[in-house]
């Protein structure tokens, strides 16, 4: 009796472990098969190392994870409080035109002393030379620096009709100036005027130029006279001009076109 049930009972556990091998060997083979398994897995293990890895991030810019000794922060420095600038009044308006006005009168008048003079020739006293209403600068510098010589264009200052002639210089301090038959004599010797247009010269038949009488220029005294002879008052009628009515040489033309240069200068 006691031999069969133990038979019995060791059957009975046989089974039972036959049962349970067959239970692990399905739950291991579902674990190999089933890829829904696998990838919760894989999902739990990649929420945990992205997890891990912001953590690392946050305590490497967190600044409650930076164990470095941290520098001493700076105080911020007081800014001074911004002055008021004061608006411009009316009255220093005027004052800041007077003062560039006056700045420009002292810069004109200095130019054109020493420098270069505008100039407009007005009448025909130098045609062909030059034209009535030729604008241009006559030479101050030049003038002040190297002098006169004969047959330069210079401007002159007469005084008692205030207005500036334009006119050419013929004869020079020293000197005895004459002319006789239309020809130039500078102390008894003859000199030619090859600046003069022959062509203008010889269409008044002899008459371009009066005879001039000998005369005796001072040490500061010049003989000035216009191209266009029959047409131009100068020395034949104020007299030998002074060094100090003679403000400057030459002229440099740009209106007209056709006249555009410099005429002795």
């Amino acid at each position: 009796m006691y031999n069969i049930d133990m038979t019995k009972n060791n059957n009975e556990k046989n089974e039972n472990l036959d049962d349970t091998d067959d239970l692990y060997a399905t739950s291991v083979l579902e674990r190999l098969t089933d890829s829904s398994y696998d990838e919760e897995k894989t999902a739990e293990k990649k929420d945990n190392s992205d997890f891990t890895e912001t953590s690392v991030f946050e305590k490497l810019t967190d600044e409650r994870y930076d164990n470095r000794p941290q520098e001493p922060q700076k105080k911020p420095e007081k800014k001074s409080p911004k002055k008021d600038v004061p608006t411009a009044t009316a009255a220093s308006e005027v004052l800041s035109f007077i003062r560039d006005l006056a700045i420009c009168v002292v810069a004109v008048f200095l130019l054109t002393s020493f420098v270069i003079r505008p100039v407009q020739v007005k009448g025909n006293s130098m045609y062909p030379e030059l034209n009535d209403g030729a604008v241009g600068f006559s030479n101050v510098i030049g003038y002040n620096t190297t002098g006169l010589k004969r047959f330069d264009i210079v401007i002159i200052y007469v005084a008692e009709k205030d207005e500036y002639l334009v006119k050419r210089v013929i004869g020079l301090p020293g000197e005895t100036v004459a002319y006789k038959d239309g020809q130039l004599f500078i102390n008894d010797q003859i000199v030619k005027e090859d600046f003069l247009d022959k062509d203008y010269v010889s269409s008044y038949n002899g008459t371009f130029m009066a005879d001039v009488a000998s005369i005796k220029l001072g040490d500061d005294e010049y003989y000035c006279l216009g191209d266009n002879r029959p047409h131009s008052s100068d020395s034949r009628y104020y007299g030998p001009f002074k060094k100090e009515n003679i403000k400057s040489k030459g002229i440099f033309i740009f209106y007209p076109f056709n006249q555009f240069g410099v005429a002795t200068w």
